[in-house]
């Protein structure tokens, strides 16, 4: 079957864009020279290299995992905007850590300089602030170093995050949404995307709880926790320990397009990541309690919870509308102590 010089290049334009979107980089856009206009439309005369292979060796962040640096085609790109997923709402802790490790190992080369956590209300309110105290012992991160900036709507928040990706001020930016709203479409990637390359910093989109969607950004990672070995001790492992923390990975999108999954520790000791294989590898225990994520079927969050009690309701008592007994008011009314 024929084409036409119309259509090849119509098919090298949209090329084009898509590479521009995915970020990738053409060697060769073209057809080459001295091939026939009516050559054969299955015969794929456009070489087009994956990953920025031409690109600087500093261009890129390494995990410090040979595997996974060699399936993200050299690590994490610095100016780009980079996807990390949890696929459940419980996952949260594990995206949120893996994302304090991106940022102890981007602090290692641009020390000094602060990074800035951005999320919405309800995100903080569902998966909370990290542990002050814990940066600086698991990560590396002094508290001063963490900027928090909470938005009220996802608007707000992208609005902050947009402006502060073109600040090179900032060691990194994080953003953190729940769920798939429509405001987070492939226009607002694509936007900070391109603040992040013009910066040189990375803009790191964590989503929890959220299905992968099409995106600019060239990387999406899908983290889960992964079960903790016990601690080694010169005797061996020590029995009912908890080891380092562990990561499940799995590349959902990369410039490489090699897919994998490796279950990575974060040894907060030396501040950089090992792989585990062999024996050592487990897979993840299934909880057998039902599993609800909170952006599965509707856009709003679930209603706070009312109060709930360890012990059963009184008839006549302030559980089941009646006055509290004398000399008895409920906990939450009185003033919260300080000591």
């Amino acid at each position: 079957m024929a084409i036409s010089a119309v259509a090849r290049e119509t098919v090298f334009s949209l090329r084009r864009q898509i590479a521009k979107i995915e970020g990738t980089l053409p060697e060769r856009l073209q057809a080459p020279a001295g091939a026939p206009l009516d050559a054969d439309a299955n015969a794929d005369l456009t070489i087009v290299r994956r990953g920025l292979a031409a690109a600087l060796p500093d261009a890129f962040l390494p995990i410090g995992v040979e595997r996974l640096d060699a399936a993200l085609g050299g690590g994490l790109p610095k100016a780009a905007l980079s996807e990390i997923h949890g696929l459940e709402t419980r996952d949260a802790g594990a995206v949120a850590g893996f994302a304090l490790s991106l940022t102890s190992l981007i602090l290692k080369q641009a020390q000094g300089l602060p990074v800035l956590w951005i999320g919405t209300t309800e995100i903080f309110r569902e998966a909370g602030f990290p542990y002050a105290r814990g940066l600086q012992a698991s990560f590396g991160i002094e508290p001063g170093q963490l900027l928090f900036s909470e938005a009220p709507k996802l608007v707000d928040a992208l609005w902050v995050a947009e402006e502060a990706a073109r600040m090179t001020a900032l060691a990194a930016v994080i953003l953190e949404i729940r769920g798939n709203p429509q405001r987070l479409d492939l226009t607002a990637t694509r936007r900070l995307h391109a603040r992040a390359q013009a910066a040189g910093r990375p803009v790191f989109l964590l989503r929890q709880a959220a299905a992968p969607e099409p995106t600019a950004a060239p990387v999406r990672l899908i983290l889960a926790s992964a079960p903790a070995t016990p601690r080694d001790t010169i005797a061996g492992p020590l029995a009912g320990s908890i080891g380092r923390p562990a990561f499940t990975i799995t590349i959902g999108k990369s410039r490489t397009a090699l897919p994998g999954q490796f279950t990575l520790e974060w040894n907060p000791d030396e501040r950089a990541f090992d792989e585990r294989r062999g024996e050592e590898k487990r897979e993840r225990a299934k909880n057998p309690v039902a599993v609800v994520s909170l952006s599965g079927g509707r856009k709003d969050p679930a209603a706070a919870s009312r109060a709930v009690v360890a012990f059963p309701a009184v008839v006549g008592s302030y559980a089941t509308g009646g006055q509290p007994p004398p000399g008895q008011r409920a906990a939450h009314f009185g003033p919260r102590r300080a000591g």
